[in-house]
This record gives structure tokens, C-alpha cells and sequence, in this order.
């Protein structure tokens, strides 16, 4: 599991907003452009060009069971 520490930095790398942690904490995903990062042995991997998109039934699952990684 990632740091709750290091969660509340993290970014999407395309549009600099927050990120929600989803699938059991094995992704980060961004809502506004649905676009899921993977996240490999704890490391996020925030590269856009490997990000995968997200179509609607899994956004509909990720937006209704994702934590925000920014709790403010």
C-alpha cells in the first residue's frame, strides 16, 4: 500500500489534479480525463503515455468506491 504521506502529493502528470486510489490500491485514477495509472510493487507508475483509459462501467465503479488522494 502506498504512504498516506506520499497519496496526498501525488498528481495526475496530464492535468495536475487529484487522483483517486482505486482497485484496492493496486491504481490511481483521474476522474476528469478517465484515466487509470497502475501502480507496480507501491511505486505509482504516473507516465501519460502508459496511463489506459477507463470506460464508463469501471469509472461509474471507480468514482463510487475511490478514495481521494488529497484529503482536503
Amino acid at each position: 500500500m502506498i504512504d498516506d504521506r506520499l497519496l496526498s502529493i501525488l498528481v495526475c502528470p496530464a492535468d495536475r489534479g487529484p487522483l483517486l486510489l482505486v482497485d484496492d490500491g493496486s491504481a490511481l485514477y483521474n476522474p476528469r480525463l478517465r484515466r487509470a495509472y497502475r501502480i507496480e510493487d507501491g511505486i505509482p507508475v504516473l507516465l501519460v503515455d502508459q496511463a489506459r483509459d477507463v470506460g464508463d462501467d469501471e469509472h461509474t465503479r471507480f468514482t463510487a468506491s475511490g478514495h481521494p488522494t488529497d484529503p482536503r
